[in-house]
C-alpha cells in the first residue's frame, strides 16, 4: 500500500509541474502579442503625425494656395457635373456603323395599285454596343415603305427598317419618300417576238416564223404606264436548238425606244412552236485578183482544190447569192506558188462547209494588146433621160494585159464599158468611164479614155429601162 501511495503522489507532482509550465508559456506569448500591437500602433501614429505635418505645411503655406484651390475646384466640378460626364462617357462607348445602298421595299396592294417614286435604295445608320452593331450590320435588313391602307394619290411615307433587331438604334437617310399610288387597269396587246441567244445556235441552222398558242395578251398597269407600251415581245431562247421545238417564252413589255416597261403581263409566258431548218446552197468559188504581178509577169493559170462551196443562211439571203469570192493580192507573188486563202462569205450567210481553199498559181510573161470598138453602155438611168454624144462617139478602146495564151481570144464583145447615169442631170456632162474586170483574175483591162461626154436631155425616153445596161441613145 505504501508503494502505491508513493506512485500516486509522484504523478500528482508531475501534473502540477506541467500546468505551471503551460501557464508560463501562455503568459510569455501574451506579452509578445501585446508588444507587437503596441509597436504597430506607434507606427501608425507616427505616419498620421507625419501626414498631418505635411498637410499643415502644404495647406497653410501661401506658396501652395493656388494649387490647392485648383484641386478643390476640379473636385467640385466633378461632383456637380457627374451626370453629364457619365452621359458623355456612355456615348463615347457606343459603336456606330453606316450601311449604304440598302434595298428599299414597299408594302401595298400590288393587285390594285401601281407604285411610283419609290427609291431603289437608302442609307442606314446603326448605333449600339459593338457586338450588337456588328450583328445588326450582318443581318441583311431592309428599308420598308409601308403604304398599306393608303388610297390612290401622292403620299409622304416614313421609311422604316426591318431585320436589324431591337438591341440597336437604326435611322434611315432619307427618312421619308414621296410616293404615288395609281389604280391599275387592263389592256390587251398583240404579241411579237425576238430570238435570244442566237450565237449559241449552230450556224448551219435557221429559225423560221414562230407559231403562238395565243397572239394577244392582257397587260395590267396604270393608264399612264399602259400608254407608254409600244409592243409586247416573247423572248424565244434558241440556244442549242437543232430541230423544231416548243417552249414557254417569257413576255416583256417595251416602250417605243425599246426600253422594258414595268407592267404585269397576264400570263407572263406564252407557249410557242418554232420551226428549225438548215437552208443551204452550193455556189461556185471565184478568184478576185487585186494588184499587179511584179516584173511585167502575168498569171497564167490558177488551180483550186475546191470549185464550189455550200453556204448556209435564210432562204431569202441565199436566193440573192450566185457566187462566193476569194481574194488574191497579186503584188505579193513573184514566182509559181501554192497559197492558202480564206473564203469571204457574203453578208447574211451564217456558215459554209469549207472556210478556205488551196490554190496553185502559175506565172508567165505578160503581154498587152489594144482592142478597139468596144461599145460604151449606160447603167442606172433612173430618170429615163434621153442622151446624145456631141461627136456621135459610141465606142472606146481597151488595153488587155495577160499571158499571150489568155488574151489572144478576147474580143470587144467580151468587154463591158459603161457610164453610170444615176446622178445625171439635164445638160452637157462629163461622166467617168468604168469597166468590169473579167472573172478569174487572169486578164486585166485598162481604159484608154477616162471620161465620156453626154448631152443629157430633160425629156424622158419611155422606151428605156432605168436599171439595165444598154447603148447610149443618140437620138
Amino acid at each position: 500500500m505504501s508503494e502505491q501511495k508513493k506512485r500516486t503522489d509522484l504523478e500528482k507532482e508531475e501534473l502540477t509541474g506541467n500546468k505551471t509550465e503551460l501557464a508560463n508559456r501562455i503568459a510569455n506569448q501574451t506579452k509578445k502579442v501585446a508588444s507587437s500591437y503596441q509597436y504597430l500602433e506607434d507606427f501608425i501614429l507616427r505616419i498620421i503625425r507625419w501626414f498631418s505635418s505635411i498637410l499643415d505645411q502644404t495647406v497653410f503655406n501661401r506658396k501652395y494656395t493656388k494649387i490647392i484651390s485648383l484641386v478643390l475646384a476640379i473636385l467640385l466640378y466633378i461632383v456637380v457635373n457627374y451626370n453629364s460626364m457619365a452621359s458623355v462617357l456612355t456615348t463615347t462607348l457606343n459603336y456606330n456603323k453606316d450601311l449604304y445602298d440598302v434595298p428599299v421595299t414597299a408594302k401595298y396592294n400590288t393587285d390594285t395599285f401601281e407604285l411610283s417614286g419609290l427609291p431603289s435604295n437608302a442609307n442606314v445608320h446603326i448605333t449600339g454596343d459593338a457586338s450588337s452593331v456588328t450583328t445588326a450590320a450582318n443581318a441583311r435588313g431592309v428599308v420598308v415603305a409601308d403604304l398599306e391602307g393608303l388610297t390612290e394619290g401622292t403620299h409622304e411615307v416614313k421609311l422604316t427598317t426591318e431585320g436589324y433587331g431591337d438591341s440597336v438604334t437604326v435611322t434611315v437617310e432619307p427618312s421619308t419618300a414621296i410616293l404615288t399610288l395609281k389604280k391599275k387597269t387592263t389592256q390587251q396587246f398583240d404579241i411579237s417576238y425576238d430570238f435570244i441567244n442566237l450565237p449559241k445556235m449552230d450556224l448551219i441552222y435557221s429559225v423560221g416564223t414562230p407559231v403562238f398558242d395565243n397572239t394577244r395578251v392582257n397587260v395590267r398597269a396604270s393608264k399612264d404606264t399602259l400608254d407608254t407600251i409600244a409592243f409586247v415581245k416573247a423572248l424565244i431562247d434558241v440556244s442549242g436548238q437543232t430541230a423544231d421545238f416548243t417552249q414557254d417564252a417569257t413576255l416583256v413589255a417595251y416602250d417605243s425606244k425599246g426600253q422594258p416597261v414595268n407592267a404585269r403581263i397576264v400570263p407572263d409566258t406564252v407557249s410557242v412552236t418554232v420551226p428549225v431548218t438548215s437552208p443551204n446552197k452550193t455556189v461556185p468559188i471565184e478568184i478576185e485578183v487585186t494588184g499587179n504581178i511584179p516584173n511585167e509577169q502575168a498569171i497564167a493559170s490558177i488551180d483550186m482544190d475546191q470549185q464550189t462551196v455550200t453556204i448556209y443562211g435564210s432562204e431569202t439571203v441565199l436566193g440573192q447569192i450566185d457566187r462566193v469570192v476569194v481574194t488574191l493580192n497579186a503584188s505579193t507573188i513573184t514566182k509559181d506558188s501554192t497559197l492558202l486563202r480564206p473564203i469571204t462569205l457574203p453578208n447574211g450567210v451564217n456558215s459554209s462547209n469549207i472556210n478556205q481553199i488551196t490554190m496553185n498559181v502559175k506565172l508567165g510573161e505578160g503581154v498587152s494588146k489594144t482592142i478597139t470598138d468596144v461599145k460604151i453602155n449606160y447603167k442606172n438611168n433612173v430618170n429615163n433621160y434621153k442622151a446624145s454624144q456631141p461627136d456621135n462617139k459610141t465606142t472606146t478602146s481597151v488595153i488587155v494585159f495577160g499571158t499571150e495564151e489568155n488574151i489572144e481570144k478576147i474580143t470587144a464583145d467580151d468587154i463591158s464599158v459603161y457610164v453610170d447615169m444615176k446622178d445625171a442631170k439635164p445638160g452637157l456632162m462629163d461622166f467617168p468611164l468604168q469597166i468590169d474586170q473579167p472573172q478569174g483574175g487572169l486578164v486585166r483591162y485598162s481604159l484608154v479614155e477616162s471620161t465620156y461626154q453626154l448631152n443629157v436631155l430633160g425629156e424622158q425616153n419611155p422606151d428605156t429601162e432605168s436599171d439595165n445596161g444598154g447603148e447610149v441613145n443618140n437620138g
